[in-house]
C-alpha cells in the first residue's frame, strides 16, 4: 500500500462513519416523528355542529391509537383549520396543509360542498384522499385516489335515494304520483336527480317538481303548492334549517299524501330530534345509525359510549348517530392502510384501499373502482311513537324503526302519512 492510498483510506474512513451516522440519526429522527394528518373542518359556520362532531370522534380515535403506541411506531398528530363552513377558503387550507405545512396524509372535512374544492388541490399532488359525506362531488374528476366514506352504493345519488322509493313502494294499493322538492344547493340538485332516476324506474308520475331558495324561512307555501297537486309520495332533499321547516309546515298544513320524507340532512342529529319532537311522527328519515336491534355493528356501542360521555361537555351533538361513527371509521381504515403498507407513500396506499374489505364500527367496508362503497347501505327509518321533546327517549329503540334496508328492517311502514304521525 503506498503513502498515498493510506493516507485515503484514512480520509475515507471518518467520512463514511460520519455518513452512516447522520443516516442513521435521520432515520431514528423520522422514526420519532409524529404521522400527521391534515385537514380543514368546520368549526363556525352553519356546518359547524358536523363538524366539531366529527372532529371528536376523529381525536378519540387518535387518543385510542396513540396510547397503543401510534402507527409504525410514531405517534399521529393531526393539524387543522376552521374552514368557517366556506367551500372559497377549503383549496387554500389543503394547499398550507401539504406545501407549508408538509403533512403526511389528507382527509376532508364534512360535506359535498367542502370535498369538491378541495380536490384539484388533492389531485395536483397526487394524495390519498379519504373524504367524509359527500354525494358524488368525484363524478366530475374521476379521481382513481378518492373514497368516500358515505353507505351510498357506486352510484351515490341513486343509491342514496333508492331505499326511500323501495319502501314507499311497497304498500297497497301503490303509489302512482310523486311530489320533488329540494333547497337550491349542490346536495338537494344530486339527490333529486337521483330520485327522479328512481321514480322513473318505478314508473311514478312527476306532479310537482321545484327548488325554493336557501333562504327561505317560511314553507307553508311549499308545502300548500305540494299539497295542490295530490301527490301519493311528498320527496324532500334539504339541509337541517329546511328540513325542519318543511316538517313543522307539514304539520301546520295538514299535509296529506301517503308517504312524506327523503334525506333531509339534520333528522339524525340531536338537536333537530329535540327541536321537532312529535314532529317528526310519521316521517321518513334518512339515518346512518339507530339503535335498533338488527343494527349491531361491531365496537359501534364502545365508541358511542365513549363519544357521548364527552359530548355534551365538548358542546357537540350528544347523540352521535350521524357522522362521528363515520368519522371515527374514516381513521379506521386510514390507520390500517398505514399499518398494513408499512408506510405513508400515497400510491401504495391508495392501491390498498381499492383491495381491501375494511372492518370498521360501522360495519365491513369495501370501496369501489370510483372510491364509493361496493355496497350501498343508506337507513331509512319512519318516525313513530315521539312524545315530547326528550332526547333520552331516542336512545332506546322503537322511536325509529328501519323500514330499509331489508336485513336490517325492524318494523313495516305506516301510512297515509296523515294517519302515521298521530
Amino acid at each position: 500500500m503506498t503513502f498515498k492510498s493510506a493516507r485515503k483510506r484514512l480520509f475515507l474512513v471518518p467520512l463514511l462513519l460520519g455518513t452512516f451516522l447522520l443516516s442513521s440519526t435521520l432515520q431514528a429522527q423520522t422514526q420519532t416523528k409524529p404521522i400527521r394528518i391534515g385537514f380543514g373542518m368546520a368549526q363556525t359556520g352553519a356546518l359547524a355542529g358536523n363538524g366539531k362532531a366529527a372532529q371528536l370522534a376523529m381525536e378519540i380515535w387518535r387518543e385510542e391509537i396513540n396510547k397503543k403506541g401510534g402507527l409504525l411506531g410514531r405517534q399521529v398528530e393531526f393539524v387543522s383549520y376552521d374552514d368557517q363552513s366556506n367551500p372559497s377558503l377549503v383549496p387554500g387550507i389543503y394547499t398550507k396543509l401539504i406545501d407549508s405545512d408538509k403533512v403526511d396524509l389528507v382527509v376532508s372535512g364534512y360535506g359535498t360542498g367542502q370535498i369538491a374544492p378541495a380536490l384539484p388541490t388533492i389531485m395536483q399532488r397526487k394524495m390519498a384522499f379519504i373524504t367524509l359525506f359527500g354525494t358524488n362531488p368525484n363524478g366530475k374528476f374521476g379521481y382513481e385516489r378518492y373514497f368516500q366514506m358515505m353507505p351510498n352504493g357506486l352510484e351515490p345519488a341513486v343509491g342514496l335515494t333508492y331505499g326511500f322509493f323501495e319502501a314507499a313502494m311497497s304498500i297497497n294499493p301503490k303509489p302512482t304520483t310523486v311530489a320533488f322538492a329540494g333547497g337550491d344547493a349542490e346536495y338537494s340538485a344530486l339527490a333529486l336527480e337521483g330520485a327522479r332516476e328512481n321514480a322513473k324506474k318505478y314508473g311514478l308520475k312527476v306532479v310537482y317538481d321545484k327548488s325554493y331558495p336557501m333562504s327561505t324561512t317560511d314553507f307553508a307555501p311549499v308545502v300548500r303548492g305540494i299539497q295542490a297537486t295530490n301527490p301519493d309520495i311528498v320527496f324532500v332533499a334539504g339541509y337541517p334549517p329546511d328540513s325542519v321547516g318543511i316538517i313543522r309546515a307539514a304539520n301546520e298544513v295538514g299535509l296529506k299524501t301517503k308517504v312524506f320524507g327523503g334525506p333531509m340532512i339534520g333528522l339524525g342529529y340531536a338537536a333537530v330530534k329535540k327541536q321537532l319532537g312529535p314532529l317528526l311522527n310519521g316521517v321518513i328519515g334518512y339515518e346512518l345509525y339507530v339503535p335498533e336491534p338488527t343494527v349491531k355493528f361491531p365496537g359501534i356501542e364502545a365508541f358511542l359510549k365513549k363519544y357521548q360521555d364527552r359530548a355534551k361537555k365538548e358542546g357537540v351533538d350528544e347523540l352521535g348517530f350521524y357522522l362521528p361513527p363515520y368519522g371515527y371509521a374514516m381513521m379506521e381504515i386510514l390507520g390500517q392502510s398505514i399499518e398494513k403498507t408499512g408506510g405513508l407513500d400515497q400510491g401504495k396506499l391508495a392501491e390498498y384501499m381499492h383491495t381491501t374489505k375494511f372492518s370498521t364500527v360501522v360495519g365491513d367496508i369495501k370501496f369501489g373502482a370510483n372510491g364509493e362503497w361496493q355496497v350501498g347501505r343508506p337507513l331509512y327509518v319512519q318516525y313513530r311513537g315521539v312524545v315530547g321533546n326528550d332526547i333520552e327517549q331516542f336512545r332506546k329503540a322503537g322511536k325509529a324503526p328501519i323500514i330499509f334496508p331489508r336485513d336490517m328492517k325492524s318494523g313495516e311502514l305506516k301510512f297515509p302519512y296523515e294517519e302515521a304521525r298521530k
